[in-house]
């Protein structure tokens, strides 16, 4: 006897996954504290009106959704707005040179990061030195209280380190153990579309909306 399914019962399961993984989704978006998610866009604005630049750090996918957000937040936002990852080269060499850990935090320094700043972290888990995960965001996190940058995060699982020093910190609820990275990265894109488009930070309208 072989273990071959139909077309049919296949089908049939990628339907009820895909069911269950919106399922998740919803329930997600229905736990989300929206009154979070107004603190960070009121603190981004007031980033913005004291003339700080604004950082926004992410690591794996999360640099992805940071490169994203950096032209959104600069073009549709007047933002001065960066992100480490979008320099290959200097990343690298800072990677190879001074090590992982503070590739970001060295970054930050150079780019004489301070109080008038604002740092924006895109993480699944918020950073964890204890863990030994994404200590460079945990590096960064750091210098950034210490020089009285404004530290905002969307974060997953338990916030890490990110929510611990965090002025507002969204954490994206887990539903399901099994799917939080997922999960977390495609909240964190909704989220900052959403802030994006928020009306206390929108000053240019996007292309097909304008037309």
């Amino acid at each position: 006897m072989t273990n071959l399914i139909t077309l049919a019962e296949a089908t049939g399961l990628q339907t009820t996954f895909s069911r269950t993984f919106l399922d998740e989704s919803r329930a997600i978006l229905d736990a989300i504290d929206l009154d979070e998610v107004e603190r960070l866009a009121a603190g981004l604005a007031e980033a913005r009106h004291g003339g700080g630049r604004l950082f926004i750090l992410g690591v794996g996918g999360s640099a992805g959704h940071a490169s994203h957000a950096v032209n959104d937040f600069r073009k549709l936002c007047g933002f001065e707005a960066y992100s480490p990852t979008d320099n290959a080269s200097e990343l690298t060499a800072r990677i190879n040179d001074e090590g992982w850990d503070t590739c970001f935090s060295n970054w930050l320094a150079g780019s004489r990061l301070n109080a008038r700043d604002a740092l924006l972290v895109f993480s699944v888990g918020g950073g964890d030195r204890e863990k030994n995960v994404s200590v460079n965001l945990v590096r960064s996190l750091e210098l950034a209280r210490d020089r009285g940058a404004a530290i905002y995060g969307i974060v997953g699982r338990d916030g890490g380190f990110t929510r611990q020093v965090a002025r507002a910190c969204v954490v994206v609820p887990t539903v399901n153990p099994a799917r939080v990275t997922p999960h977390t990265e495609g909240m964190c894109a909704l989220l900052w579309h959403l802030l994006v488009s928020h009306p206390a930070l929108q000053m240019t309208a996007t292309k097909w909306e304008s037309l």
